[in-house]
């Protein structure tokens, strides 16, 4: 199996600013904010209130002769309070919740903006598979931060601020004690949330190795499966599990010891002042009301530093999150529009040009693909690119659409050269029928209008029609309705070739680059396509990539390739006659064909 690229390096953040990439996000919606900070305020003062009800309840209550209509004074004040948490808990869960949802899909539809605008190159050097996780487990994971996390982490600090001011209220001296031991356990929980940040974020890139592998693996099940390697992909598989198992349980035995780390000091702390209280409430020198509510809030005060230390993983988590995606959202284009773009002559011409290109792909620096590349397409003309495999001639396809741009020389539309032009309109001279034709899980409808999305019925018909695509799109099940499934898996292979015609004779581009276009045809459908693309051919300038030279013959002129460079040009009857690489390669290809 190929192995699979890497993703540009990153130094794991020990903090938490890549959270303010969703801050920012956040930011966008400040009534929604707004609404959950209330409601978050609320609830804690409300949570925080009910040790006070309790202390009312005891001390004025209970000191009032047990007299029925003052307890149900004070347990009227306290089902008050419950009622308020209730509502309060409710609202700042549905806000905090949508919050949580709209961020997600914001900062999916801004990565995947960026992601539509760069490069092919990009796409050789990062995963598409890698990307596919980031888009998913990255986001859910920001999800759960946004929605729930950074909503208990608020409630949990705003619940110790607040419990500790009510217990310096209390007993001034308890609460120095209790605060003494809060300042052992912060270095602590920093020491602790450094090592789970790191281990979190290798934890992340294990899962998305498992993801990158299963799509590998089910991409391909043919060839596994062909092959016999089930065993070896499960043994392989079963590997990147269990590396994912161990990332993980090293991540939750860090966050299971700070855990115990710090309730064991806070609780204990709380157990030590509880005990002291309680003696001198023997002695009469603290009410009873008061112990209760300094317990009750001192309960409170510890559980949410406890959350917070493990909301402070996943903190770190969602932080490590964020800086992935942070890297997609951020990533530059190479291929970009000028600042003051070129506009192309209308109406197009076009003319194709390389002068003195050299190009060299970013995963093969090494080699050049094509080397002092020198080629003037007339418009109109025919001209057929043929050698053998890997002379650079699909390199010169990537070139003329701008998908690269070369290290040495220049390209030119219609006398403008690519890079002072915007690559949008560059692509918009051009057609291209892949030499596998590559189809969308949608219906044949929009397969076919990818090429003018704006087609009408009518002419989505002609161009399936002279791609002679017509009879087997009408016996669809429903037509051009018809889901045709995962890569147009509903269909065989000639039909997708023709279907990606169809798409390109829609495009009705001036400039066709044809990779190849019937090599997946049978005879009777090749002839009939051959057909189409000789009258869509007439007046516009094609390139064609040729592996089989009968299909080339009638190209105004023939342009051999080897090891990148031009080594040959002429007619089919002048590089016969010449003796050189093209007539080798039409004297085998003719000779098998016979045989």
């Amino acid at each position: 199996m190929a192995r699979r690229p890497q993703r540009p390096d990153v130094e794991p953040a020990d903090n938490l600013g890549p959270l303010t990439m969703i801050a920012k996000a956040a930011a966008q919606y400040p009534r929604h904010v707004a609404l959950a900070l209330v409601s978050l305020l609320v609830t804690a003062a409300a949570t925080l209130a009910i040790p006070s009800g309790f202390r009312l309840i005891i001390d004025r209550g209970f000191a009032a002769g047990s007299d029925p209509a003052e307890i149900g004074r004070w347990f009227r004040y306290l089902l008050m309070i419950v009622m308020v948490l209730a509502v309060g808990t409710g609202s700042r869960f549905y806000f905090v919740s949508t919050l949580g949802e709209r961020v997600v899909a914001d900062i999916r539809l801004a990565v995947q903006r960026n992601l539509l605008r760069q490069s092919p190159g990009f796409f050789e050097e990062n995963s598409p598979s890698e990307i596919s996780s980031r888009m998913t487990a990255d986001t859910a994971q920001i999800d759960q931060v946004v929605g729930t996390t950074v909503s208990v982490a608020l409630r949990n600090a705003i619940t110790v601020l607040g419990g500790t001011a009510y217990l310096l209220y209390l007993s001034p001296l308890m609460t120095g004690a209790l605060v003494a031991v809060v300042v052992v356990v912060i270095p602590l929980m920093a020491i602790f949330g450094r090592r789970v940040r790191s281990v979190s974020r290798e934890s992340q890139d294990r899962i998305a190795d498992v993801g990158s592998m299963t799509s590998e693996v089910l991409g391909a099940m043919k060839i596994v499966q062909g092959f016999n390697q089930e065993g070896r992909e499960q043994a392989r598989f079963a590997a990147a599990v269990e590396s994912t198992f161990g990332t993980a349980r090293r991540r939750i035995i860090l966050r299971s010891l700070m855990t115990v780390t710090v309730i064991a000091f806070v609780f204990g702390a709380i157990t030590l002042l509880m005990w002291r209280g309680a003696i001198q409430v023997v002695e009469g020198t603290l009410s009873g009301g008061t112990i209760a509510a300094f317990v009750l809030t001192g309960m409170l005060v510890a559980g949410a530093f406890g959350s917070l230390t493990e909301v402070y993983g996943d903190l770190l988590r969602g932080a490590g999150a964020a800086s992935r995606l942070n890297e997609l959202l951020n990533v530059r284009p190479e291929i970009a529009p000028p600042t003051r773009p070129q506009a192309l002559p209308e109406p197009p011409r076009g003319s194709l040009a390389f002068d003195h290109v050299t190009f060299r792909y970013p995963t093969r620096p090494e080699v050049a693909a094509i080397s002092d590349f020198t080629l003037n397409i007339e418009p109109g003309e025919t001209v057929a690119v043929v050698g053998p495999s890997g002379a650079g001639k699909s390199t010169i396809f990537q070139l003329a659409e701008r998908f690269y741009d070369p290290q040495l020389g220049t390209i030119r539309v219609d006398g403008v050269p690519l890079t002072g032009a915007d690559p949008a309109d560059v692509r918009r001279r051009f057609a291209l029928v892949p030499q596998e034709g590559t189809l969308f899980a949608a219906s044949a409808r929009d397969n076919l209008r990818y090429g003018a999305w704006e087609a009408s019925e009518e002419a989505i018909w002609d161009a399936a029609r002279a791609a002679n695509a017509e009879d087997f799109l009408k016996a669809l099940p429903q037509g051009l309705d018809t889901f045709l499934g995962e890569g147009g898996a509903r269909l065989s292979g000639g039909q997708r070739q023709r279907v990606a015609i169809a798409r390109a004779l829609l495009r009705d581009a001036p400039i066709l680059l044809l990779d190849e276009a019937t090599s997946a045809l049978d005879a009777e459908s090749e002839r009939l396509v051959q057909q189409a693309l000789e009258r869509l051919m007439t007046n516009r300038t094609t390139l064609v990539i040729a592996h089989r030279l009968a299909t080339v013959r009638a190209a105004d002129r023939i342009v051999v390739m080897d090891n990148g460079r031009i080594v040959e040009q002429g007619t089919h009857a002048q590089l016969q006659s010449a003796g050189g690489l093209y007539a080798r390669l039409a004297a085998l290809q003719f000779d098998e064909a016979a045989a």
